[in-house]
């Protein structure tokens, strides 16, 4: 007070007027603070954008039939929930004409709220290439905590919403424990073994006379007699990520396998900081980055740590460029130049297909056994004396699944691309002869059972046999000639149904970040999964304004 006394004295002192009656919010301000309309940028980017005055000031300006007008935030959120509506139904009538289908899930976290993506993926049997289709079907908020059962209860809802339960090949997700437990004890155990062994099965208990009761079921059953309500919850095939798989051999595993040996592991610590002040230099320096634009004409990708496979996309390029371009980056960085020890062991470091098995479009199930065969194939082959990578049993151990499954074998020989030509090292014979290991589709396996199990026609065997010699004889590798082989082609459409990567369920997130931003925060849960869906199924595409 006594320095406003001395100093001050002179100034006047007057109440704000906070009565927003006298503010004429009709005149433009040229302050920053004025009461003029703010730009649409400036807004919070929801439905009430469209009642904007900058918004509708340049809707005013675009030419439009007589009586048309920018509806209002009420009027705009009614036709996007029609327009939603839509969407579903449509969906639903494709999905009534598919057979086969698979879905990929995974919950994503935003402003502290999580959501559970789940995306379909198909092969559109009326297509001459059988194009791969997709379709984003939830990405719904998540309540609680990631518990195994809640997943499969709202995995379970969203398929049975769909009425895809009964159609879906197999449900694709990474290797988290909760999701791994969830379709462990919510998918019904089928017939998955040979007929031997089910016949092993019953002649057992035939003569045990034992009877084992599930007691889940009999649970169920209890409850069922008290008149209590119970949801039976049944989820499909489980397919985990190979990519996510591949990235724990590349990470994981190798990491362990360096704790062991100390002198690689100086090797490997070498070579990561080096290639680590490459990034960090042509990231933070424009000079360096013009540098290494003129030397490799190229950028240099830099890891991200929230992204798994991102160290693999940074390292893989390095590896593309010989070593004495780097070096002279190197040397006009100031930094240490890579030795060919350590280029060895990156370009080892580099022998996992990750980017092999992420793609979306042209991915199939079927490229997922034939990459495991030609990653254990190179593993082998390397003739460094580092041995970088653990070895072969590791990618048998993680891949034991894969490596053992019928329906991928299947899959990789009803897709043209492949056919028998990833088993170059193994006689093709054994795909006829009588006493064929596991990959065999001989008349005694039991794969051939599964391969020629089709609806009675006229001469099937003759038929079946002279498709699949045909098949396999035929040089082409589109997947257009499928439609020549109808039996080999129904095969085909179920077993290379599902993505070898749950990766495709990353992409809604990624979109998801750019309609719930954080000016959003008001956005509700339904309205954020509606909008997201729509953006990302390109609903709006070709549609007649």
């Amino acid at each position: 007070m006594k320095h406003l006394t001395t100093t001050h004295a002179s100034t006047k002192l007057v109440a704000k007027n906070t009565d927003s009656s006298t503010t004429d919010d009709s005149a433009p301000s040229t302050s920053k603070e004025g009461h003029g309309a703010k730009s649409p940028k400036q807004q919070k980017l929801d439905l009430s954008t469209v009642e904007n005055d900058s918004f509708r000031a340049i809707i005013a300006k675009i030419p439009k039939k007589a009586g048309a007008c920018t509806p209002c935030t009420k009027t705009f959120a009614k036709y996007l929930s029609v327009e939603y509506s839509k969407m579903n139904t449509e969906l639903k009538k494709s999905f009534e004409e598919l057979e086969f289908l698979s879905t990929t899930a995974d919950i994503w976290t935003a402003h502290n709220c999580s959501y559970l993506g789940v995306t379909a993926h198909w092969l559109d049997p009326h297509s001459l290439s059988l194009e791969r289709k997709k379709a984003a079907l939830a990405c719904r908020h998540f309540k609680g905590r990631y518990t195994y059962d809640s997943i499969a209860t709202e995995l379970d809802k969203i398929h049975s919403s769909f009425g895809i339960s009964n159609k879906i090949t197999a449900t694709v997700t990474d290797n988290g424990s909760n999701f791994v437990k969830a379709f462990k004890v919510y998918h019904p155990v089928q017939g998955d073994d040979s007929e031997e062994d089910e016949d092993d099965s019953e002649e057992d208990e035939d003569e045990d006379d034992e009877t084992f009761v599930d007691l889940h079921d009999a649970l169920q059953d209890i409850n069922v007699e008290e008149g209590m309500e119970v949801d039976v919850v049944t989820l499909p095939p489980h397919h985990r990520c190979a990519s996510h798989t591949a990235n724990l051999i590349s990470c994981s595993d190798v990491n362990k396998w360096l704790l062991s040996r100390p002198d690689i592991k100086a090797v490997y610590r070498s070579a990561t900081s080096k290639c680590t002040a490459l990034w960090n230099k042509a990231s933070r320096s424009t000079v360096a980055a013009e540098i290494v634009d003129e030397v490799l004409e190229r950028k240099l990708f830099v890891p991200c740590t929230t992204r798994w496979n991102s160290f693999y996309d940074a390292v893989a390029p390095v590896c593309e460029f010989p070593i004495a371009e780097l070096n002279t980056i190197s040397y006009n960085f100031g930094v240490k130049a890579i030795t060919d020890r350590e280029y060895q062991f990156l370009r080892e470091y580099c022998t996992v297909a990750l980017d092999i098995l992420q793609g979306e479009d042209n991915r199939y199930y079927g490229t997922l056994l034939p990459t495991l065969e030609t990653l254990i194939s190179k593993t082998l082959d390397l003739n460094s004396g580092l041995q970088i990578l653990v070895s072969f049993q590791e990618i048998k151990t993680r891949f034991s699944e894969v490596l053992e499954s019928k329906a991928a074998i299947l899959a990789a020989v009803t897709q043209p691309r492949f056919k028998l030509r990833w088993q170059e090292r193994k006689d093709e014979d054994q795909l006829t002869g009588s006493n064929a290991p596991m990959h065999n589709l001989s008349t005694n396996s039991a794969i051939e059972d599964e391969f020629f199990s089709f609806e009675d026609e006229e001469d099937t065997s003759a038929s079946v046999e002279s498709q699949v010699a045909d098949y396999l004889k035929s040089g082409a590798q589109g997947m257009d000639i499928l439609n020549g082989f109808p039996l080999i082609k129904k095969m085909s459409l179920k077993y290379n149904a599902a993505d070898p990567s749950s990766a495709p369920v990353e992409r809604p997130f990624s979109l998801g970040k750019l309609v719930f931003t954080p000016k959003r925060n008001r956005l509700t849960n339904k309205k954020f999964e509606m909008l997201l869906l729509l953006r990302y199924n390109q609903w709006f595409e070709g549609k007649d304004s």
